[in-house]
């Protein structure tokens, strides 16, 4: 058999092995699509601190993942080891026969070569003779007071911007740097910089910000040059001081500022009375706890996280398939033997789908008329191509039965849905293995024939995120979020009795009745219940409750 591969070594022509990646500041949406395109192809990747975790969920099943991150005197590697490691990891890359298309990704927050010691990294690459590319990122002197509402240059004010490290080198023996976007630097010159003026911004200078502006306040900068501190950017949980440059260290000191933060000196920081928008977005400030299916969650959790909130997710239950995936395979190949075909869920939706492409089917194999519970589920169907005829209003048995029922009904007065007749009207129920009866049972009272096949079942998930755990048991969860039943009992049962306890002192979010139902039947009563029983409907009653509206 003749191997068409590309090897790893291929004559005159060095292949890129490694790459250094630009994580960004922190926020996981502000990666360059070339650093997920490279996560997408890491066959290693060697990250920091501060390099979002969320981030690794862009890269292949089989990457290995090392974390060398470093914070303020707490070091999982020194520079000289995560150099040697490096280079270890791209040479067994390199005596693989094919790795072309895999890489070494060193993943580093920020920019790798804006005080992120890429450059040494890069040098010892060079050195070991291991071909690499560079990613650039955003880097957090930039993103960090854009977030903030700061912007390091306006014409009104300045057309300079200098970054400097606010972290000095103790002695020649190359301490590691303070933080993963820290290197160590030259001596600063503040004399020159309090003439250069401008904006001035640090990195990593919480620890050696007294030292910093009284050195600028000796070399002549005006003690009223307006300074603000900005920790954690662009992360929910990101605080902003404004003060002076006389006054601002004892603000810091005061507010209890610990890094990661960057410092901003000089007039563009009066601009943020006009141009703070990141932390005045509705929800800025809120910690919700998402309890909905890993492949559920990612959708609230988008909504909520660009209202300003910091969403934790706690998948409680799992999808997999049905008991007998034969049968559920069987019915679909033979979908349109029915008159219609309803789904429940968007999960109804995705495991219909994915069977069909196993039976090599696609949409041109919906003849039959299809029927949705709600707005979600009809969104479901459409991103496949797919318009419902049939959509209940929200998301309730009893109103997709109603709404079939004036579908295919044949009574003269429409409204009144016990004269309506169904006789000889199939349905094909597609939907999770547990599902409530109300539906099922409405349509055979009307005299229907319905065939109640099981796509998917839910379980209880293993394990709770410690993040989520954690969170509840420290206090710091504002809201819970409950899109189902299931939901509800599933977390109950997965809780210690002291964290049952926790839940009651958060506010609770329920979807609708039957959710609510749960809650109450657990002592969790809901604080407030989506008046529209979907998912904009629960965003819409969380800001509504949360700023009075």
């Amino acid at each position: 058999m003749t191997d068409n591969s590309v090897s790893s070594q291929v004559p005159g022509i060095a292949l890129p092995v490694a790459v250094l990646v630009g994580a960004g500041p922190g926020d996981p949406n502000l990666i360059t699509l070339a650093g997920v395109a490279m996560l997408a192809q890491a066959k290693v990747v060697i990250y920091d601190a501060l390099a979002n975790k969320r981030l690794l969920i862009h890269c292949p099943p089989d990457t290995e993942y090392i974390f060398v991150g470093k914070r303020a005197q707490e070091h999982t590697l020194s520079q000289d080891q995560i150099n040697t490691l490096l280079v270890e990891k791209c040479r067994e890359l390199m005596a693989q026969r094919q790795h072309f298309g895999r890489f070494v990704v060193r993943l580093k927050g920020g920019d790798p070569y804006v005080f992120g010691r890429g450059g040494e990294e890069g040098q010892v690459l060079s050195e070991a003779k291991i071909p690499f590319t560079v990613i650039p990122g955003i880097t957090a002197g930039i993103a960090g007071p854009a977030y903030a509402g700061i912007p390091v240059t306006h014409r009104n004010f300045t057309s300079t911007v200098t970054f400097i490290t606010g972290h000095q080198q103790e002695n020649e023996s190359d301490k590691p740097a303070l933080s993963d976007s820290g290197d160590v630097g030259a001596n600063v010159d503040y004399s020159a910089l309090a003439k250069l003026g401008g904006t001035l911004v640090f990195y990593m200078g919480v620890k050696t910000l007294p030292d910093i502006t009284q050195r600028l306040i000796t070399a002549g900068m005006a003690t009223n040059t307006p300074a603000a501190v900005v920790r954690m950017a662009t992360h929910p949980e990101q605080q902003t001081v404004i003060g002076q440059l006389g006054t601002i260290s004892a603000l810091v000191k005061q507010a209890n500022i610990q890094a990661p933060a960057i410092t901003i000196i000089g007039q563009v920081v009066t601009m943020r009375k006009q141009l703070n928008w990141f932390e005045n977005r509705p929800l800025f400030g809120q910690t919700v706890l998402v309890t909905r299916t890993r492949q559920q969650a990612g959708e609230l959790s988008r909504q909520l996280e660009a209202l300003g909130a910091k969403v934790i997710e706690a998948p409680t239950i799992e999808i997999v398939q049905p008991a007998d995936p034969q049968a559920a395979h069987a019915a679909i190949s033979k979908m349109n033997d029915y008159d219609c075909v309803v789904f429940t869920s968007a999960n109804g939706v995705r495991a219909t789908w994915a069977a069909m492409q196993d039976l090599k089917m696609d949409a041109r194999d919906f003849a039959a008329a299809v029927g949705a519970i709600g707005p979600a589920t009809a969104a479901a169907l459409q991103t496949l191509g797919i318009t419902p005829e049939i959509v209940g209003e929200e998301a309730i048995g009893e109103q997709l039965a109603a709404a079939l029922m004036d579908y295919f009904g044949s009574a003269t007065d429409r409204t009144d849905h016990q004269d309506l007749d169904l006789s000889g009207i199939e349905f094909l129920l597609l939907r999770a293995e547990i599902a409530r009866p109300a539906l099922v049972n409405m349509l055979r009272n009307a005299g229907a024939e319905v065939d109640d096949v099981p796509v998917y079942q839910t379980r209880m998930a293993k394990v709770l995120p410690v993040e989520a755990t954690t969170a509840l048991g420290n206090g710091t969860i504002n809201w819970l979020t409950f899109t189902s039943a299931t939901t509800a009992k599933n977390l109950h049962a997965m809780l210690s009795a002291d964290l049952r306890e926790a839940v009651k002192h958060c506010h609770r979010l329920s979807i609708g009745p039957m959710t609510t139902k749960a809650l109450c039947d657990l002592g969790w009563p809901p604080t407030v219940e989506a008046q529209r029983h979907d998912i904009p409907g629960m965003v819409e009653m969380l800001l509504r409750h949360i700023h009075g509206h």
